[in-house]
């Protein structure tokens, strides 16, 4: 027999084999049953997902009826974790059960994942250093999902805190993602009440006292106009000597993150005030000489 023959032999003899393993009633029983098991796997994953979120939102409004209370904040961070990790958590199952209904060995792939995650764990420290800073951030509340705050150079709003990366929103709109590891200090404007703080200066000429009581009398009414104002503001008197001016200091307890725009709105009803009170709020000045024939000299004020 010649080699040709002898490979179309091999060839049919193979041909042969496959047409009978498919011709196999029970072979196609198998495969029937195993795309059943994915479809409900798939099903049940799926409802399981969406009954597990609307259970963990549903326990957190209960707690806020409670007795023990924890911030919005702190809740609307923890809820989106917990629904991270039942996310990923069912997802894993998920997978395993298909690759055990397709008649893989899953036991033996973990193994081996082990082995290989060991290994891959030496070069991969600073993803674990990632996760680990980032669970200690969610546990000590360090700062949450709205907080403002300000990490290295980058300062704005938390949009998202995952296991591994933050997200920070600027104020001109950028999103800035930052390793959970590298988070070394973080400020954070958004736990306790903020404090404006304005110098309001007025002319060396000007009646101090008298400017005082205007003032005094503006802030008593401060409360009444403005809600985001925790208390009345405070003036606390002659703050220095500038150049052309008396400077005197108010100090305004604020909600969170509103001093801000109390500062600019303050500002602006204390100059309106000062401008009805004939308070003169003092300007720069300069002086300038001409030099003329004989000697004499004007002088011209600014």
């Amino acid at each position: 027999m010649s080699k040709t023959e002898e490979s179309l032999t091999k060839t049919q003899a193979f041909l042969n084999k496959m047409s009978q393993k498919l011709m196999d009633e029970n072979l196609w029983f198998a495969i029937g049953e195993s795309v059943l098991k994915i479809i409900a796997i798939l099903i049940i994953t799926g409802l399981f997902i969406r009954v597990g979120k609307i259970a963990i939102r549903n326990f957190f409004k209960v707690r806020t009826r409670g007795p023990l209370r924890i911030t919005e904040r702190r809740e609307a961070t923890l809820m989106k974790l917990l629904e991270n990790v039942l996310t990923y958590v069912v997802y894993f199952i998920a997978i395993m059960s298909i690759l055990a209904a397709m008649a893989i060995d899953v036991k033996a792939m973990l193994a081996g994942a082990g082995i290989v995650g060991l290994a891959v764990g030496f070069g991969a420290q600073s993803l674990v250093k990632d996760i680990i800073t980032g669970f200690f951030i969610i546990f000590e509340d360090q700062f949450s999902v709205g907080d403002y705050v300000r990490i290295g150079q980058f300062e704005g709003t938390v949009e998202e805190i995952g296991l591994r990366t933050t997200k920070i929103k600027s104020f001109t709109g950028e999103i800035n993602i930052l390793p959970n590891g590298s988070i070394v200090e973080v400020t954070n404007f958004s736990l306790y009440n903020s404090v404006a703080v304005l110098d309001i200066g007025i002319a060396y000429e000007g009646d101090i006292e008298y400017a005082e009581k205007v003032l005094q009398e503006y802030m008593e009414t401060t409360t009444e106009k403005y809600p985001e104002l925790v208390k009345t503001p405070e003036l606390l008197g002659v703050q220095q000597f500038g150049a052309s001016e008396v400077v005197l200091r108010i100090v305004a307890e604020t909600l969170p993150m509103k001093h801000w725009y109390m500062g600019r709105q303050l500002r602006k009803d204390i100059k309106l005030l000062l401008d009805q009170h004939g308070i003169e709020i003092p300007f720069p000045r300069m002086v300038m000489y001409s030099r003329q024939e004989g000697g004499e000299q004007k002088e011209f004020g600014k």
